[in-house]
């Protein structure tokens, strides 16, 4: 543990990450306590790890559920009652430090978990409208949060949580800070992951599988059950375009903003035709068993 620092545990989920990680790390250096949880690395993701003293576990992913998170959350011993998740792609700002150690020191904090609003980051430049705001829960009590299950099919995506959410026992507020989401510096790293995320989006949308009930923010349940709609649309990657490039605003993002939209619409897209793929093939398997 570090000394004169703020007692909270922060969980890294890491796979070959050397060009993001020193960001993360440095923006938290001032918590007692980080694991990097990483998938066999084979660049230097280690070496950075052990620059800023964190601890580095290893996983393996055997399919299924639980991913690289909830396993984490399960199977580590951290020192500290609240936890934070970061990916090595995410950074928090200055300000988070005062503003989470008031939480922590409260000992009549009445949230079990706190939403932080995530901005992201696309060919180097922030994106203030398109995909903003965007909240996730991420600073909780170890003990009261855990990823939700939406599906234990595999979904070929990787072995981390995609879209699910940590849900927690008891009531959650909103962190006033921001935090920076650098998860996209080129086109590639888009197409890349969002090939593998699509995968998930199949899978979930051919089983129609999640399931928003537990969720504490209005606003991201709200993005669920419009997403389910959504599903059910024509010209889905068209409306998926309008509506990052024209209800969010990516219009006033300038070029990124226009290719990030676009290439949102050419993610639907891919989502779309996998799942009635993922139909198809059922449909076919169940004649042959006839």
């Amino acid at each position: 543990m570090k000394e004169n620092s703020i007692p909270l545990s922060v969980l890294i989920p890491c796979k070959n990450e050397e060009r993001n990680l020193d960001r993360c790390l440095k923006s938290i250096s001032w918590v007692n306590e980080v694991f990097v949880v990483d998938s066999q690395s084979t660049d230097r993701t280690q070496e950075i790890s052990k620059k800023y003293k964190a601890n580095v576990v290893q996983f393996s992913y055997k399919g299924g559920w639980p991913k690289k998170k909830n396993w984490a959350l399960e199977n580590i011993g951290f020192s500290n009652e609240w936890v934070m998740i970061l990916d090595a792609d995410e950074c928090l700002a200055p300000e988070a430090k005062e503003e989470i150690k008031g939480i922590i020191n409260n000992s009549k904090e009445k949230h079990a978990g706190f939403w932080i609003n995530r901005r992201y980051f696309f060919l180097g430049k922030p994106l203030k409208h398109a995909y903003f705001p965007n909240w996730n829960l991420r600073l909780f009590k170890h003990k009261l949060g855990r990823y939700e299950k939406i599906t234990d099919q595999s979904t070929d995506s990787g072995d981390h949580e995609i879209h699910e959410h940590v849900v927690v026992k008891g009531s959650t507020g909103k962190l006033e800070s921001i935090m920076d989401h650098h998860a996209f510096p080129t086109i590639e790293s888009f197409v890349e992951k969002h090939n593998r995320y699509s995968n998930w989006e199949a899978i979930v949308e051919s089983s129609a599988t999640d399931d928003d009930s537990a969720l504490q923010h209005d606003g991201v349940k709200g993005k669920r059950r419009l997403r389910k709609i959504f599903r059910k649309l024509p010209f889905r990657p068209t409306l998926r375009f309008l509506y990052v490039y024209l209800w969010q605003g990516g219009i006033l993002d300038g070029w990124p903003g226009y290719v990030f939209a676009r290439l949102h619409a050419q993610y639907e897209f891919l989502s779309q035709a996998k799942a009635k793929a993922i139909l198809r093939n059922r449909k076919e398997a169940g004649k042959t068993t006839r």
